[in-house]
């Protein structure tokens, strides 16, 4: 294994870029109680407080937002195991702080084209697929990496 310190590059810039997916995680719910208070739909009764308002479990804009916060929980999780793992892996300090930039930079742009401002395919294809298949190129550096050295 190689040794990893806080001190190098990428290191540095896989934990700023895990705060801030961590943060837009987050942030998620915040924009999913946003849509629900704007069309006055909750999916519990005790939340109908204002008046109109309505339990509703299946409110396009509601749920769309909802799908992509689930799309994110489905793969920041992954993200921050693989790229730990792919610091041990001693790569260049240049592909991964780069890797780990257009990730990020792609799950910002994942969530503003799917469930901010939606716009048609390719767009949401695109910015899900490219940190796809960056946490994907990282796997399999990190299979390999490890798989010669046993």
């Amino acid at each position: 294994m190689v040794p990893v310190t806080i001190l190098e590059p990428a290191v540095k810039s896989y934990i700023a870029c895990s705060g801030i997916l961590a943060l837009k995680v987050l942030g998620m719910s915040l924009l999913t109680g946003r849509m629900r208070y704007k069309k006055k739909v909750f999916a519990n009764e005790e939340d109908t407080k204002l008046k109109d308002s309505v339990v509703k479990y299946d409110d396009p804009d509601v749920e769309r937002i909802r799908r992509a916060h689930l799309n994110d929980l489905e793969n920041i999780p992954v993200f921050w195991v693989v790229g730990a793992l792919y610091l041990t892996t001693g790569p260049s300090d240049e592909v991964a702080v780069n890797l780990f930039r257009v990730y990020t930079a792609g799950r910002i742009l994942h969530t503003l084209v799917y469930a901010v401002k939606p716009l048609p395919q390719p767009a949401r294809g695109i910015c899900f697929g490219i940190p796809f298949w960056i946490t994907i190129y990282m796997g399999v550096k990190i299979i390999s990496h490890y798989m010669i050295s046993l």
